[in-house]
């Protein structure tokens, strides 16, 4: 093989392998290999392959999931690009127990009939939301209210940066209402707010932080909630 196939190669394997990271693929489970180098994932697939063949065999997976999250541990353990502080961005001015709570998802809730149109399209479909991920990246988000006694059969869900099939079979996965729910019957929070908020979080990332963002924050603190549980994916 000469040194140009051998580029070739290794740039293929590249972009199969980076694919993960959004694009035409939204499964989160597998987007860390766009932070393994060409040999690390490379490595990791093959022992993946072969682990295959024996939970095949046994039907005993848990060598398998054990590989899959040691694997995601070591692709996220490195420094990312984005600095945080690493304190609340307000202490809470009540205990928990008695503290009334919100619920905002940047998940891409919404409720039937009350469909965002994002980039103006009307009922776009999931995979059209995957295929223009680009127009998301690019827009300003538009939040939804959902009202939190909302039944599940009219909870819609629309999302071009990760798999929503979680969420479409349990909402709690990533919009824990009846969770939230049970904690306030439990006495460890004082209630649930009436509303709950969600957005498309693959979207114009300064737009939100610096305009869109900063009027929405006023607006909930008129709503009059202690504090708010923030669901990002």
């Amino acid at each position: 093989m000469t040194d140009n196939e051998g580029e070739r190669e290794r740039g293929t394997f590249r972009q199969f392998k980076d694919s993960f990271f959004y694009g035409a693929r939204t499964d989160l489970n597998f987007k860390f290999l766009e932070h393994l180098t060409d040999e690390e994932a490379q490595g990791f697939l093959s022992d993946l392959l072969r682990m295959l063949g024996r939970a095949h065999d046994t039907n005993d997976w848990r060598e398998v999931l054990d590989h899959v999250r040691h694997a995601q541990t070591r692709a996220y353990a490195g420094p990312g690009t984005w600095t945080y502080q690493d304190r609340p961005a307000a202490l809470l001015r009540h205990p928990l127990a008695p503290s009334t709570l919100a619920l905002i998802t940047s998940t891409g809730h919404f409720v039937e009939g009350d469909d965002p149109d994002p980039c103006g399209v009307e009922e776009m479909t999931q995979k059209e939301a995957i295929r223009r991920i680009d127009d998301f990246l690019t827009a300003e988000p538009s939040l939804s209210a959902i009202p939190v006694d909302t039944p599940s059969s009219r909870l819609r869900v629309r999302h071009p940066g990760y798999d929503v099939e979680g969420v479409l079979r349990d909402r709690n996965v990533a919009l824990p209402i009846d969770r939230l729910r049970e904690m306030a019957e439990d006495g460890r929070i004082g209630g649930i707010h009436p509303t709950a908020w969600s957005f498309v979080g693959a979207c114009a990332q300064l737009p939100l932080r610096d305009r869109t963002g900063p009027t929405w924050v006023q607006r909930w603190k008129e709503e009059g909630f202690d504090a708010a549980v923030l669901v990002p994916v």
